[in-house]
């Protein structure tokens, strides 16, 4: 059965669910920030890297990552968009798909490490989250 990394349940809010990946909202108003979470039918929660899943998988988590990529671009018009795997603090293997403009707080570094998450007020933050989810359809 899968279980979603506490920390990821913890920081993040629940957008969608994709054919292999759940796609879940970074609570970091500075950062318009999507992880997507492989957790089809062949995917354990303990898969940490990338070319742990199956290569149909990792051609799918790839698509998805582009589509959400897209969706990002649409919706919030970035200066780049940073898409990566890390998973140095969360070994549970996701997928950080990042809006980022020249103007926000960590541009041009990362976004990691940079300050404290500013959460969204709720408002905006379910305002978000559903444009988010009529996105993905």
């Amino acid at each position: 059965m899968f279980e979603l990394h506490p920390t990821l349940a913890k920081d993040t809010v629940s957008v969608t669910a994709l054919a292999l990946s759940r796609v879940l909202l970074m609570n970091d108003a500075r950062f318009p920030w999507l992880i997507l979470v492989p957790q089809g039918s062949d995917v354990c929660e303990d898969v940490r890297e990338i070319h742990h899943l199956a290569q149909g998988d990792q051609t799918l988590l790839f698509a998805e990552a582009m589509r959400a990529s897209e969706i990002l671009e649409k919706m919030f018009a970035p200066d780049k968009i940073n898409v990566g795997a890390l998973g140095n603090l969360v070994e549970q293997l996701h997928f950080h798909v990042i809006a980022r403009f020249k103007t926000d707080a960590a541009w041009p570094g990362p976004v990691w490490g940079h300050g404290k998450a500013e959460p969204y007020a709720p408002d905006e933050l379910e305002r978000i989250r559903s444009s988010l989810t009529n996105a993905f359809g």
